[in-house]
């Protein structure tokens, strides 16, 4: 906060540089899986589910006849979280599984913000209970540090290191009012 009280604000990724943060992800997760083999992404609520569908579009733009739809799910971490005691509650999100499962798949979580590492560690525990993949990769829109688990994303839109006073606000279109896309750090000025 400011002198005044105020939080100041400054934009670090505009609508179009999400958009081409996503796209080079997208193609950095084909290479990775060497095509859309066996691939599912599974975005974690509240804006990792939308970045997931995003992503899903754009390799279904590079690889001709993969199903979008068939290729994402949503992955509820609330009930595997280790900070239900100490943070507000909020109902569980419903978990969606694609058709095909993720048995022996390579699985990608996908979520906005990596921070501590807690959310990811709740995820990987969360998908144990839902079958085995092959494979299970990280990608983040935002890495902004300070880990306290040691969890690294294998793609990442930016790296943006930041203070802990500071905040990481990601607003996407599908969620947030007024429907805009863009990363906003927020913090002493």
């Amino acid at each position: 906060m400011t002198a005044s009280g105020a939080v100041s604000s400054r934009t670090v990724l505009s609508s179009a540089d999400i958009d081409r943060a996503l796209t080079r992800i997208a193609y950095e997760i084909l290479e990775a899986n060497k095509g859309p083999e066996d691939l599912v992404l599974m975005g974690i609520p509240l804006r990792g589910y939308p970045l997931a569908r995003r992503l899903a579009e754009k390799i279904a733009a590079a690889a001709p006849g993969v199903d979008p739809a068939a290729i994402t799910g949503q992955l509820d971490v609330t009930m595997f979280r280790d900070d239900l005691a100490r943070r507000p509650t909020r109902p569980p999100y419903a978990t969606r599984v694609p058709v095909t499962g993720i048995d022996d798949k390579v699985v990608v979580l996908v979520d906005d913000v990596l921070y501590s590492g807690r959310t990811i560690r709740s995820a990987l525990d969360a998908l144990v209970d839902l079958g085995r993949p092959r494979i299970v990769r990280l990608a983040v829109l935002v890495d902004r540090g300070h880990r306290e688990l040691p969890i690294r994303a294998d793609h990442v839109g930016k790296n943006l290191p930041t203070s802990s006073a500071e905040q990481v606000r990601v607003r996407l279109a599908e969620c947030d009012t007024p429907a805009t896309d863009e990363v906003v750090i927020e913090g002493t000025a």
